[in-house]
């Protein structure tokens, strides 16, 4: 009878072994190569896993040019690439979207549910979440705010117009004298990305405290610490108040340069005499 030929190995390693060309022996095996594309595309999904946005919002964050994604029900996002926010369309059921809010605020490391309905957050990646649930709105929401990729100093800001020329040498001589200083403004007017630049130019032999309700400040620095607070757990146990925190702070080395990033009501809590 006629034997019948041995199929080729589909390990080119095994080919490779016994004496086949690298080449010959990969296009033997057929092994599928991944495109760039491909790669590129198992990236998003992965990134978009580990912070929580899901394959819905993840496009949307993934553009460098986005700074806000609202979501006010789940047939539409909101995104603001720095001309306005304009309506994205999604494709969400109610329970999805609840589930995506969820999601969003376990990658945060906070607590999201019917007793504790709203929540604030820092993702992994450094973008601000903000969500509620129902029944304190008609559908769960979700805010976003992402934190920009590169760290703008105070010649930056000048360069663009957020600091007049003329206020360059009053604003650098108020962290060279280490004065208390106060910055309000709107939100989105830019105080964080301020306040970060001012703190740049802190001294690096100086240790900086960042005391946050949400960890927002990233200055340009190799000495910072980060102080958040934490809301209490369904006992009520275990809350940590910006108080805390700015007395905690006064024993880390009392010559630390300490700031506060927090709503005005708690920063009058927090600083009074």
């Amino acid at each position: 009878m006629r034997r019948l030929a041995r199929p080729q190995p589909r390990d080119p390693r095994v080919s490779v072994a016994r004496g086949l060309a690298p080449a010959q022996a990969v296009s033997q095996a057929r092994v599928p190569l991944t495109s760039a594309a491909q790669t590129w595309a198992d990236k998003l999904a992965l990134d978009a896993a580990v912070a929580g946005y899901g394959p819905h919002l993840a496009p949307l964050l993934a553009d460098e040019a986005v700074t806000d994604v609202l979501v006010n029900d789940p047939h539409v996002a909101w995104v603001d690439r720095g001309e306005g926010l304009v309506a994205h369309p999604l494709a969400l059921s109610g329970d999805e979207l609840r589930a995506l809010a969820l999601s969003l605020a376990a990658a945060a490391r906070q607590r999201l549910d019917d007793a504790s309905p709203i929540v604030d957050g820092t993702l992994p990646d450094g973008t601000r979440l903000h969500a509620v649930l129902p029944p304190l709105s008609t559908w769960p929401l979700i805010s976003l705010r992402t934190s920009r990729r590169r760290r703008l100093s105070v010649d930056d800001l000048v360069a663009c117009g957020t600091i007049a020329p003329a206020l360059e040498p009053v604003i650098r001589a108020l962290v060279a004298e280490r004065a208390s200083t106060f910055i309000s403004g709107a939100t989105g007017s830019g105080k964080t990305t301020l306040l970060s630049a001012l703190l740049g130019l802190v001294p690096t032999d100086q240790r900086i405290l960042c005391i946050e309700e949400v960890t927002e400040l990233r200055p340009d620095h190799p000495h910072v610490v980060h102080l958040q607070q934490r809301r209490g757990n369904v006992q009520a146990a275990g809350e940590v108040t910006m108080s805390d925190l700015v007395r905690a702070a006064m024993r880390m080395r009392p010559a630390a340069s300490s700031s506060a990033n927090a709503e005005a009501a708690k920063s009058v809590t927090c600083w009074r005499p």
